[in-house]
């Protein structure tokens, strides 16, 4: 917002005195040519010059006028008071400026004959009186032009101040989604352990609680970063599934297909985990031979994709019917990160099993560091 010292700031000064320069240039230009083109003999630069000097009073009092239209507003309902103080303020400018025009005229002696008979009072309040209506216009487009640069400086800190509550926002929509994500892992990796000791496998769950342990802790100590490297995340991922492995020893396979070159990519934290444990949980679990979960990565122009694949059973005629808290999650992220500018895909694949497609906009780990 424009304050106090914006407004008598050197910039601000710099304005009012080249816009008024160039009002001064314009009427005295105008002067001059009329009066030669009546066949008037004057000396024209003296003349010009002064005419330019005429509109010091106003540069002067536009700072302060459009300090009274801040304070006093002249809205349609504003009190007396309010109309009073502008009336005074123009009255006042109106007694300076034709005082001032009068002393210009005599001193250097402009005009002569009945242009510049009669006393300075007659001739100063014969001004101020002829030109109360040009007085009235000038103080009303100072108030007018001052109100329209104080509306714009005030829509673009609005719209400055709006952005930034729309990010903090969307950040804490993200965190919300992230603390309901990791319960819900941390759920279903426990009740994988137990199913271990049930089934008397006390070895593999001590494996299997190692692995929780020191994923968590990667968790924990990436917990306020929105955005990760693909090669970060598919860490945390396969880590995960060596989590599973235990469960499910040879039954569970894991093939990870992912160009070097987009290792670097900038992802969600915690995008794959959510796909790859409804892939387990709805697909890989219930078949007794169990089967391979698939993670591959490739970029189209500025498209990167991310495909989770699973040999599991296929998707029922609803594809909603397969998906529970984690893939809504993942949708949520992604709306809230990228607006519209995202695919979320889950279908059967061609050669059987169950397929989820994530598309996102491709960004370089370090650019996308720097953006946030």
């Amino acid at each position: 917002m424009t304050t106090m010292t914006d407004r008598y700031s050197p910039n601000f000064w710099i304005w009012i005195a080249s816009v008024w320069l160039g009002f001064g240039l314009v009427d005295a230009a105008q002067t001059v040519f009329v009066m030669r083109s009546e066949g008037m003999h004057h000396v024209w630069v003296k003349l010009f010059v002064v005419t330019v000097m005429f509109w010091v009073p106003w540069a002067l009092a536009t700072g302060p006028v459009v300090e009274l239209g801040r304070r006093f507003p002249p809205r349609k309902r504003a009190a007396p008071v309010v109309w009073l103080v502008h009336m005074a303020a123009c009255a006042a400018i109106g007694l300076v400026f034709t005082a001032w025009t009068t002393w210009l005229e005599r001193f250097f002696n402009l005009y002569v004959g009945s242009m510049n008979s009669g006393t300075f009072v007659e001739l100063w309040f014969g001004k101020f009186f002829s030109g109360i209506l040009s007085s009235l216009l000038l103080y009303a487009g100072i108030i007018a032009v001052s109100h329209l640069v104080e509306s714009k400086a005030r829509l673009a800190h609005q719209q400055v101040e709006t952005a930034r509550l729309n990010e903090q926002l969307a950040k804490a929509q993200l965190d919300a989604l992230r603390s309901q994500i990791e319960p819900h892992f941390l759920f279903n990796s426990l009740n994988a352990v137990s199913g271990l000791i049930r089934e008397g496998s006390g070895e593999a769950a001590v494996t299997a609680i190692a692995g929780l342990s020191d994923f968590l802790r990667h968790t924990l100590e990436l917990s306020a970063r929105q955005q990760v490297p693909l090669a970060e995340e598919l860490q945390f991922t396969v880590q995960y599934l060596d989590i599973q492995k235990v469960r499910f020893a040879d039954r569970l396979e894991v093939s990870v297909s992912v160009p070097n070159d987009l290792q670097n990519a900038s992802v969600p934290s915690l995008i794959l985990q959510p796909i790859v444990e409804n892939a387990v949980k709805h697909g890989i679990a219930k078949r007794l031979q169990g089967g391979v979960i698939r993670i591959s990565a490739s970029r189209s122009e500025e498209i990167l994709t991310l495909v989770v694949c699973n040999d599991g059973p296929s998707l029922p005629g609803d594809e909603t019917a397969a998906c529970g808290i984690g893939s809504a999650n993942v949708r949520s992220r992604l709306k809230n990160l990228y607006g519209d500018a995202f695919a979320f895909t889950m279908c059967n694949a061609t050669a059987g099993g169950v397929e989820v497609s994530v598309s996102l906009p491709y960004r370089a780990w370090g650019f996308a560091e720097v953006a946030e």
